[in-house]
């Protein structure tokens, strides 16, 4: 166990989602990274599995602030979603670009992804899925949009 562990998120697993009571996960951590290719960083988070003997190991560590930009990502991709019903194929294919989001005095482009052969059906199972999901975003959005109105970042 990471010894720099400052705040820690216990018993996961029972609120992962469609895996609650199932998850492997069973810890989130907040604390100074162990992974050599983070140690650059203050902090980091990591996520904690059960290994087959039953003891816990960390699984992935982010750098906490790839975890801020992950949300920017996937909070921009929800906003493109909501609105993605009025475009035919779900997203502009002559401007894939959903938004340039200024990070750090360059730019995160949120755009679809057109490499993707299969870009059409994949877009609409992907929205789908979204809409499937929906009651478990949206209590997490709902959550995280009063901690942030408390943080006086709304």
């Amino acid at each position: 166990m990471n010894e720099k562990i400052v705040m820690i998120v216990d018993k996961y697993d029972c609120v992962d989602g469609r895996n609650a009571y199932q998850s492997e996960i069973k810890r989130m951590t907040l604390g100074a990274p162990v992974r050599e290719e983070n140690t650059n960083m203050k902090i980091a988070a990591q996520i904690w599995r059960e290994s087959a003997d039953g003891h816990l190991q960390m699984d992935t560590e982010l750098p906490i602030h790839q975890v801020f930009d992950l949300m920017i990502f996937l909070s921009r991709t929800l906003l493109h979603f909501r609105e993605a019903y009025r475009l035919p194929l779900l997203y502009d294919p002559k401007n894939p670009t959903v938004e340039r989001v200024g990070i750090q005095g360059a730019v995160m482009p949120v755009a679809v992804c057109v490499e993707n052969p299969n870009i059409n059906d994949d877009i609409k199972a992907f929205s789908q899925a979204l809409n499937d999901l929906g009651e478990i975003t949206g209590e997490r959005l709902r959550i995280l949009t009063r901690i942030l109105e408390e943080m006086e970042y709304c």
